[in-house]
Formats: C-alpha cells, sequence, structure tokens
C-alpha cells in the first residue's frame, strides 16, 4: 500500500518510520532546540539521513499542562521549514496541527499529510481536510493538553479509543475524505495513565480491527521514562525503550512509528523485518490485527 502524500509517496509495505521534528520552544523533549529554520532543516536532513521515511513538523506544544499557540505564530514557525524542508527533501512532509489555518498554509507550502491530535474535531478542521485533499492521521485524545492528565479515565481503555477512532473515520468519510487517506493513532500519552499506555500497548492488535493504518507514537513519552526507571527526556535508556517499544508496536501491526531517535529505531526495525515470517509488510497490508 502507497500513500499518496501531495505527490511523494510513503509505502506501508513495511513499517514506516517518522521522524519527529519540533519547531517550539516547549515541546515535552526537544522544545527550543530547532527554532531556527536552519537549525530544522539542518536536523530533518539528519533524521533522513539516519533513515525516517516522512518528517513530522509541529509548531504548537501539545504536551500535557501546554496552553497553544495561536494560527499566525505556529504558522510562522512551520511553514518556512516546510518549504525549505519539501526543496531539499524527497520524502513526504506532515504537519502536526489541528488549526485550519495552518493546515491550508502548510500544505499549500509543501505539505503532503496533516498530524492532527483533535482528530479534525476543530471548527473547520474537517471541512478543510478534505477540500486539501491530503492524508489525514486522527489521533485519540481525552480532554485537551491544559488537562488531559488530571484525572484520565475509562471503564475499558482500549475498547473506548476504538470506538472513538471509529467514530472519526465515519466522521471523515461522511464529508467526503477518502478512507485509503487515513491513519488512526490511539494517542499514547493523550489523557491517558501510565496503567492506560500499557494497556493500550497490548492491545494495539485490537485496535486494527478499525481497518486502518495505526501511527504509534511513544517515543520519550513520561510512561516510557517510567518504564525505563529514568528521569531524564533524553537520557540514553529512554531511548533504548522507546525503541523497543516501537518495535514492539511494529509487531502487533503498527504501520508507522513516530520516533525522536530514527537510526536505533530505524535499525530494530529493519532487521527485525528481515527476520519476520511471513514478511511484515503482509501483517500491516491486511490489517488483521494479530501477530502474523
Amino acid at each position: 500500500m502507497n500513500l499518496d502524500c501531495a505527490g511523494r509517496s510513503l509505502s506501508l509495505d513495511r513499517v514506516a518510520i517518522m521522524g519527529v521534528l519540533n519547531v517550539t520552544p516547549d515541546s515535552f523533549s526537544d522544545g527550543g532546540q530547532y527554532q531556527s529554520v536552519a537549525d530544522a532543516i539542518h536536523h530533518g536532513q539528519k533524521l533522513v539521513a539516519e533513515g525516517a521515511d516522512l518528517i513530522d513538523v509541529g509548531g504548537e506544544s501539545t504536551r500535557p499542562g501546554s496552553r497553544g499557540t495561536d494560527a499566525a505564530e505556529e504558522i510562522q514557525r512551520v511553514v518556512p521549514v516546510i518549504r525549505e524542508l519539501v526543496a531539499r527533501l524527497a520524502v513526504p512532509i506532515s504537519v502536526d496541527t489541528s488549526k485550519p489555518e495552518v493546515m491550508t498554509a502548510a500544505v499549500a507550502a509543501g505539505a503532503g499529510l496533516i498530524n492532527d491530535v483533535r482528530a479534525l474535531r476543530a471548527d473547520g478542521a474537517i471541512e478543510t481536510a478534505r477540500v486539501l485533499g491530503v492524508p489525514v492521521c486522527l489521533m485519540h485524545m481525552q480532554g485537551t493538553p491544559p488537562n488531559m492528565q488530571k484525572a484520565p479515565a475509562y471503564t475499558d481503555v482500549v475498547r473506548e479509543v476504538s470506538h472513538f477512532l471509529s467514530s472519526r473515520v465515519r466522521a471523515s468519510e461522511a464529508v467526503g475524505i477518502a478512507r485509503h487517506h487515513l491513519m488512526v493513532d490511539p494517542g499514547f500519552g493523550f489523557g491517558k495513565t501510565f496503567q492506560h499506555n500499557v494497556q493500550l500497548l497490548r492491545g494495539l492488535g485490537d485496535l486494527a480491527d478499525v481497518g486502518i493504518p495505526i501511527v504509534v507514537g511513544v517515543s520519550r513519552k513520561a510512561f516510557v521514562r517510567r518504564l525505563a526507571s529514568v528521569d531524564q527526556v533524553g537520557n540514553d535508556e529512554t531511548a533504548q525503550v522507546s525503541a523497543g517499544l516501537a518495535l514492539y508496536a511494529a509487531s502487533q501491526g503498527a504501520a508507522v512509528l513516530r520516533v525522536h531517535d530514527v537510526a536505533l529505531t530505524r535499525n530494530l526495525v529493519r532487521t527485525w523485518e528481515t527476520l519476520a515470517s511471513p514478511p511484515l509488510n503482509e501483517c500491516n497490508a491486511q490489517l488483521h490485527g494479530s501477530l502474523c
């Protein structure tokens, strides 16, 4: 399966590696590191050299407790970076945003995919995505970034996340967004406790019942640090555990892995794919949601 990202093809016949590029002052992991266009371009090129299949550019922090950024500021942050990345790199460029104005400006600059943590629920977002015609990733989040980690609660987190994602897929299709242009993300760390995140990981196979390629982003999240028993976001142990969890997600049918540590994750996943029998791409292409 190939995803057409504004003329750039993203193959999902094997697990795709999405490199994270935050051009924000306050993201939880790499905030402030790539605020200049030059620094951002250099890092984007580095991610591709390490094996990223696409780059996800974000101009607004959605870490727990964050208060948001206005559309004009977000556009100012992401558009120059997207424009330069499109000019210099051959891989698809994604924009991580929920705002219709940012979606429009980013796609005009060359972005070929919208990665929306609010699953097109913001006013005007779903119609804007339909008009723009690029693929969309729909993510689950309970609450909003300012309050999502205060008291997240579920009766059955896997079933409820699956139901939400299915409903957003149906809503997207209802306005005319093609099913083959959709991906879903269970939203690790977005309105979930440690136990919820672990349960979601264990239930990833069941989420494939949605019938849409799954994007998984566990890289450097707080629950990963807890699993690794470390405090520092950039700690080597955190990177290693993040890559291990990404590999586990791939084994459960994840189609795209959103990561900071591209080389480490890529090496693990590609080695596993080489050894996997039957080939991993058959698992993802069929979207069974069970181990092959």
